[in-house]
């Protein structure tokens, strides 16, 4: 890739987000984000196909980090469970927004509180159903392997997970510092995470 492209692509990538922030996805528009860099929406095409493809690239990373970081949490946990072992605590969302997602703040609030009108419109909405999925096939698998857990309706589930998800996420909605982001997640661990405890029966690692 020339650099004078990779260099034009920064800058558009700038601009966009800075328009994004500003307006949200469904009232940017791709003139505006050429303005902003000095381009012209030809330029900007030329490293886009569309306003929606350019704020894929703005936030498919965050998506993927956040999916990658779920998927080996629920390794984590299985694992112990395929080998006969007592499961341990070992890690919670609590710090996944602590490792992951209030580190990159801006990043997070583009996906979860400027998409509407983009494929990520309802992103908490799906995080939560695909938690609440896993969630209680997980149940279902330590039932299966003799562990004792209490039982759980999947609407029981819902409510659990869509408080939990909703509480972690309210400081990227309104895009907190990252101090006073930290502040809010210690009253939530303190609040959330013995009742998730109870729920599966693990001990403290």
């Amino acid at each position: 890739m020339p650099r004078d492209k990779t260099v034009n692509h920064i800058r558009i990538m700038a601009a966009a987000k800075d328009e994004f922030m500003e307006k949200g996805y469904e009232k940017a528009s791709m003139r505006s984000i050429a303005d902003r860099c000095g381009m012209t929406a030809a330029g900007i095409y030329r490293h886009c196909r569309d306003k929606e493809d350019l704020f894929y690239q703005l936030v498919s990373p965050a998506e993927n980090a956040l999916k990658q970081w779920a998927k080996e949490h629920m390794l984590r946990y299985e694992e112990p469970v395929k080998k006969g072992r007592k499961i341990s605590w070992q890690d919670s969302n609590i710090d996944m927004m602590r490792e992951l997602v209030y580190p990159h703040m801006e990043d997070y609030h583009l996906l979860v509180a400027k998409s509407k009108g983009s494929r990520y419109e309802n992103f908490l909405h799906d995080m939560t159903e695909e938690s609440q999925n896993a969630l209680l096939s997980y149940f279902r698998e330590l039932k299966a392997s003799g562990y004792k857990v209490p039982e759980i309706s999947p609407s029981e589930m819902h409510l659990l997970m869509t408080a939990y998800i909703t509480a972690l996420f309210e400081p990227v909605v309104h895009n907190y510092d990252h101090d006073e982001a930290i502040r809010a997640l210690s009253t939530l661990e303190t609040f959330f995470l013995p009742g998730w405890k109870k729920l599966l029966g693990v001990a403290s690692a």
